[in-house]
């Protein structure tokens, strides 16, 4: 597939740390070069983690309480017990989703939008049939009441009936030889050739223009202002080289991932039976251009409007055809069955692609289900729960030992030299959430700023008396003294 044009998609560097909490612990421990400050370091850390995990807490005692009265398999029969007014239970639903959002946010989520679904969606990959989402059967009153309540920018036109949050970037890659994908798209191309051939392609582009800036050639013209955002490579069919070794031959085809994405929503309420229910579902690794298959109630896939045009439009010329033929002085029977069976072949054509794409779409719902779907519900909470800790610990950690080595430095210098030693030490890169461990560090005590606003660490022996011995270190303690023989 050499000598295509490269397709590049553009998206906002995240602020999550890809690096595990262990290592990211014994890299920073092996760079301090006394042994004594070394095992101070290593206190700190424990005493870090213990510490803000008792910050949370009940933070996240109170979303799972809340979540247990909306859990779509019991939470019915909860609310029941409880006796609550049907305004009572419109507050706790909404307290519901606003610890959820801040969860979501502590964990680097972010809620797509339009923009991303536009440049994620316009393409395809493994998915090649248009999937619709059944609005009938969701609610439209929870989440627009919530974002009524707590303004979000750049929120997607399904908002009110469902929410996706992604995080994370990755690469997914299929080798095969498509054979039928190749054949759409060769006549996909000459479909294309017929338009510029009539003119017709013109007056197409002109109206979808003024419907609708492409997002990505937005990006194209702020690269200078995009110059730290995150650049993936979409490998597709459609942009394939036309040559005997790539029709007949196996290609790898590369498609961009959302690492984590999940999604929220309630289904619509039955006549005789208010649905209260919230559906939080967890998934991983799925392709962009493939991300229909994680939608809520999705409707059974059809033949497209154009599937449509294309058997109307090839009877309608048949026909023509036939009894053009018919007419003649001398109709040549097997000129009319030439013209009978390349008008049948091409229908037959199209209703067996449709049928290999039904087939497909169907593997990838069930992948999704038992692949890609990591969790929901209840243990998509705890996963987030730990999550939320886990950046949070790391952050604190970074920051506080880039000022212990390198001393003294402003918020943004800080920001710096935090990025930089997670590409030098550990070669990854994110962006760094300095104003959130600054925060957790003042709180802890064991930084301050000096004259002109500059931040610096005390000392580790200082740092450790200040935060104080922890319950966990007591139960662990206390655990060791009941195994330890008595003399």
């Amino acid at each position: 597939m050499s000598g295509q044009k490269k397709e590049i998609i553009r998206l906002e560097r995240e602020s999550v740390i890809p690096i595990i909490k262990p290592k990211l612990i014994m890299t920073l421990a092996n760079l301090i070069e006394h042994n004594s400050d070394r095992t101070e370091f290593l206190k700190l850390c424990k005493r870090i983690e213990y510490t803000i995990r008792a910050w949370y807490l009940l933070q996240f005692e109170d979303l799972m309480q809340l979540y247990s009265l909306f859990d779509p398999v019991h939470g019915a029969q909860k609310l029941e017990q409880q006796n609550l007014s049907p305004e009572e239970i419109d507050v706790l639903e909404q307290n519901f989703l606003m610890y959820l959002f801040q969860v979501m946010d502590k964990s680097n989520f972010k809620i797509t939008s339009d923009e991303e679904i536009d440049v994620a969606l316009s393409g395809q990959y493994l998915l090649n049939l248009p999937i619709r989402v059944d609005e009938s059967k969701l609610d439209k009153k929870l989440l627009k009441k919530y974002f009524a309540e707590h303004p979000h920018p750049n929120l997607p036109d399904f908002s009110d009936k469902y929410i996706i949050f992604r995080r994370g970037i990755g690469i997914d890659r299929t080798t095969d030889y498509f054979f039928m994908e190749k054949v759409d798209m060769i006549i996909a191309r000459f479909w294309g050739y017929l338009l510029r051939l009539t003119r017709l392609e013109k007056l197409l582009k002109r109206s979808s223009r003024q419907h609708k800036e492409d997002p990505k050639k937005q990006d194209d013209n702020n690269s200078e202002a995009c110059a730290d955002d995150l650049v993936v490579e979409r490998i597709r069919l459609e942009n394939m080289e036309l040559s005997v070794r790539n029709l007949l031959g196996k290609i790898t085809i590369e498609e961009p991932t959302f690492d984590r994405i999940i999604v929220v929503y309630r289904r619509a309420s039955a006549k005789l039976r208010t649905e209260r229910g919230i559906y939080v579902k967890h998934f991983k690794n799925i392709p962009m251009a493939d991300m229909e298959i994680v939608l809520p109630e999705k409707k059974n896939p059809g033949l497209t409007p154009m599937d449509w045009v294309k058997f109307l439009v090839s009877a309608i010329v048949g026909l023509v055809a036939v009894f053009g033929s018919v007419e003649m002085p001398k109709g040549d029977l097997w000129v009319i069955f030439a013209i009978l069976s390349t008008v049948i072949g091409y229908c037959a054509k199209t209703y067996f692609t449709f049928q290999q794409n039904l087939a497909t779409y169907q593997n990838l719902i069930t992948q999704s289900m038992y692949d890609k779907q990591l969790d929901s519900g209840k243990g998509t909470l705890l996963h987030l729960c730990d999550d939320v800790i886990q950046q949070e610990v790391k952050e604190v950690m970074i920051s506080f030992f880039v000022l212990m080595e390198q001393g003294k430095a402003t918020r943004q210098d800080l920001d710096e030299r935090c990025e930089e030693l997670i590409r030098e030490e550990f070669h990854e890169s994110c962006n760094f959430d300095v104003d959130d461990a600054v925060q957790k560090l003042e709180t802890l005590g064991i930084i301050a700023r000096d004259s002109i606003g500059r931040y610096y660490c005390i000392g580790l022996k200082r740092a450790n008396e200040i935060i104080g011995t922890t319950t966990e270190e007591l139960v662990l303690k206390a655990r060791q003294g009941g195994v330890t023989p008595t003399p």
